[in-house]
């Protein structure tokens, strides 16, 4: 959208220069995307002068040329030669000495320079109108005033119109800020000075001579319209100061009446429009939509197909225009027009919305309309449009202002909290001052009290209709550079939300597992009364019993997500689907001490082989590994670091280990015994975890940290030592984390080994300890020294056996 910066100061005072000015939109809100020059000369005729001519004499090798001397107030006279028919000595006119640039008329441009014609020396250019681009005229040069001062700038003696003009990065919630009296209106709210409307005091009904009756049939649709009658206009050209107006925003003037609707539309918002009165069939102007599929021929001289939802404006017999949209192409205003009838209305912007989406039409009417314009603004904007068409097009104001508004619309009421205002804002802005910024943008405060006040929003503003808004209101007009960046930034809300969001822990749990190749699944949470039996560990006793079940094996809701999950494993594989990686984010339920809980569990199940048969590798079956290298990605994605590992076996898990932090349980993971895979009748090894979900998300922080990657290198040492069974990897970190935790980066075991060649109770690790010192380079030595080190504490601590 463009403002025009001159245009801007005729509604309110400004002090600041156009680039100061554009910084100061741009912090309200009203972002200055570009400040563009606008000339209604192009070059602003610079560099040109009055000259006089002090000698004309015919080109003694031309017939049409003459040889001048041209006096432009320097030391002395310039020699040019001119081949205009109408210059004579004694003349003032205008002079484009060398190096001048020209810009002619129909685009073209050129530099003077020194140059010979026909064996004369010619300094300069004697200019008629094109050359310069003042008019069209080239039949003869521009013959000044003869008391026209020698030397004066051409542009200070013809004062050409220029401008700075904003190109404003509108964004679709700001329909107030749509013209420059919305723009001004900000301006105010920056600066305290006073938004002067143009005053519509010379308004008044000549005669009543043109009645047009208006009828609004669709009150939903528009709920104010508001016109008058003008009689015996003479359209005809504009004045120059309403075409540069205009064009300086990028409008082609068209005619006098046509443009002083767009000229008030862009003043005020609030577009107009203007119908050949004498087109008005019935003198009656009728408002309501006509039956879907009518045709209509719109300005464009396209034939358009209604909609029975597009509102029109209609006479007695025809429709002559969609409203709020665009004109028709029999009822508008032409050359040949005497009498008009102006309109100003206010639309219902869903109506318009619709129209023009559905008739791609876009137009600078349809642009506000569909964002909602000011109701109480259809009046004076239309006496402003009639003053001026007065003024411009003579003629007589022939009715009074027929305004139907049956049902006034009401200001917005908005109630607001100090202490909301603090919280969003982030900072404490005093009382005196929310009220003085409101008061600024039209916004009444009432019923104050210590804690808030109601604020009573002006229909213009259709954005401003929540207390966050209310709240950006201030915050934007008081300035976002004033708010201090405090030193642990975060968000503020009108409602409460936590610091860490479990629904989007949740979410980065289910990506993690779904990108390695787990699949979700979500059982029901009512279960059968057999599991809690068959298991001791659970007790039957703390069944959530249902009063109404559906069936018997649905009486009770679950304790565990164990057997619900189990029940899938045994579904896929009777349908031979015997590879499977699943997981479950659900509830699980008991009764403990006559309370009912609730607990949240994270259960992930393996089985079959980890990989798909294929010609690259053969298929391999799913390892306790591949279960606890899933569980550590989890940890490591949310920053659960050391826990402790305990090697556990029960009636529900054969062979397993347990993690916990701080004495506290958080995963169990492991190999499912027979007994509880016959309750859900599976067949073959499955692979179990459960993750307690409360305590996994106490455990997540929301805090990352980075560092530095070191610029030394690491260093990597392999180790095989054998071990007992009973050993634990965990017990091997635990060893090094203690005691060469400084150096040791990273251990990874890359062969494991159980068999004939090694004792039945005892098991093969082959390591890799990979070594990094962060503030120099490792050398051979201080290698050696830490991993004889480490091998004394295997050798100790852990009765291994170093294979070299």
């Amino acid at each position: 959208m463009k403002i025009s910066y001159t245009w801007l100061k005729d509604y309110i005072k400004i002090s600041d220069d156009p680039e100061s000015l554009g910084k100061q939109l741009t912090g309200t809100g009203l972002e200055v995307e570009s400040i563009e020059s606008y000339e209604e000369v192009e070059g602003n005729l610079e560099g040109l002068v009055v000259g006089e001519v002090i000698s004309s004499e015919k080109h003694p090798n031309a017939d049409k040329l003459k040889v001048t001397k041209v006096d432009i107030g320097g030391d002395e006279s310039l020699p040019i030669v001119c081949g205009a028919p109408n210059v004579e000595a004694g003349q003032k006119v205008v002079v484009a000495p060398i190096g001048t640039t020209l810009n002619h008329i129909k685009g073209e441009s050129f530099r003077i320079k020194k140059t010979k014609i026909r064996g004369e020396v010619s300094e300069g250019m004697i200019c008629a109108e094109d050359e310069i681009g003042l008019g069209e005229d080239h039949s003869g040069i521009i013959v000044l005033d003869p008391a026209t001062p020698v030397g004066k700038r051409a542009a200070e003696h013809f004062s050409p119109y220029s401008d700075k003009v904003y190109e404003i990065g509108l964004t679709p919630n700001r329909a107030d800020a749509t013209s420059h009296i919305g723009v001004a209106r900000d301006i105010r709210a920056i600066t305290g000075e006073k938004v002067i409307l143009p005053s519509v005091d010379d308004f008044k009904a000549d005669n009543h001579d043109l009645p047009i009756e208006v009828i609004v049939k669709n009150t939903e649709a528009c709920p104010r319209y508001s016109g008058v009658t003008i009689k015996d206009v003479s359209i005809q050209e504009s004045p120059r100061w309403l075409k540069n107006k205009l064009r300086s925003i990028g409008l082609s003037p068209i005619n006098n009446v046509v443009d002083i609707t767009n000229f008030v539309l862009h003043e005020f918002g609030q577009p107009l429009h203007a119908f050949d009165a004498d087109k008005i069939t019935g003198n009656k102007v009728i408002i309501d939509t006509l039956p879907s599929g009518s045709k209509f021929i719109t300005l464009d001289e396209s034939e358009r197909e209604l909609l029975d939802t597009d509102l029109m404006i209609c006479n007695a017999k025809d429709g002559m225009c969609i409203a709020g949209v665009f004109g028709g192409i029999k009822s508008g205003v032409t050359e040949h027009s005497r009498n008009i009838f102006l309109e100003s209305a206010y639309f219902s912007p869903d109506y318009i919305r619709r129209t023009a989406h559905y008739h791609e039409l876009k137009t600078d009417a349809s642009f506000r309309f569909e964002r909602g314009t000011d109701p109480e603004i259809t009046v004076h904007a239309l006496k402003r449009a009639a003053v001026l068409i007065k003024e411009l097009a003579g003629g007589t104001i022939s009715s009074e202002v027929v305004d139907v508004y049956p049902e006034k619309l009401q200001p917005f009421k908005v109630k607001v909290s100090y202490a909301h205002i603090d919280r969003l804002i982030g900072k404490h802005i005093p009382a005196d001052e929310i009220i003085r910024i409101l008061n600024l943008l039209d916004i009444e405060v009432k019923d104050e009290t210590k804690k808030g006040f109601m604020a009573i929003v002006p229909q213009y503003r259709v954005d401003v209709y929540r207390e966050a808004d209310v709240i950006e209101e201030i915050l934007r007009i008081y300035g976002y550079d004033n708010i201090e960046i405090p030193n642990n930034i975060s968000s503020g809300y009108l409602a409460e939300f936590p610091l860490k969001d479990r629904d989007k822990v949740q979410s980065k749990i289910s990506d993690l597992l779904s990108s390695i190749g787990f699949t979700e699944i979500m059982t029901n949470s009512f279960t059968t009364q057999k599991y809690a039996t068959a298991i001791p560990a659970s007790n039957k006793a703390d069944d959530v019993e249902i009063l109404n079940r559906l069936s018997e094996d649905l009486g009770v809701l679950r304790q565990t997500l164990l057997f619900t999950g189990l029940e899938v494993i045994a579904y896929n594989i009777s349908h031979k689907q015997k590879n499977l990686k699943l997981f479950e984010l659900g509830k699980s339920y008991a009764k403990k001490k006559g309370k009912y809980l609730e607990y949240s569990q994270l259960s992930m199940f393996m089985t079959g082989d980890s990989e798909a048969e294929n010609w690259r590798s053969q298929t391999k079956a799913i390892e306790f590994h591949d279960l606890y290298e899933v569980i550590q990605k989890i940890l490591h994605k949310f920053n659960i670091h050391d826990p402790e590992s305990n090697f556990i076996q029960d009636e529900i898990i054969k062979e397993g280990v347990s993690l916990s932090i701080n004495g506290k349980k958080l995963v169990t993971f492991g190999w499912l015994t027979e007994k509880v895979l016959e309750q859900a009748n599976v067949k073959q090894d499955v692979l179990y975890g459960i993750v307690d979900w409360d305590f996994f998300f106490e455990l997540t922080t929301t805090e990352i940290s980075f560092e530095p990657v070191s610029k030394y290198p690491e260093v990597r040492r392999d180790l095989s030592l054998v071990i007992d069974k009973s050993v634990a990897f965990n017990d091997i970190l635990k060893i090094v984390k203690k005691n060469e935790n400084k150096l040791v980066r990273n251990i990874n075991v890359f062969d494991f080994y159980e068999g004939e060649k090694i004792d039945n109770n005892k098991k093969a690790y082959a390591l890799s300890f990979t070594l990094q010192d962060k503030s120099r380079t490792l050398s051979d030595k201080v290698i050696d020294k830490t991993m004889n080190h480490l091998i004394m504490l295997f050798e100790n601590e852990l009765g291994a056996i170093i294979r070299k």
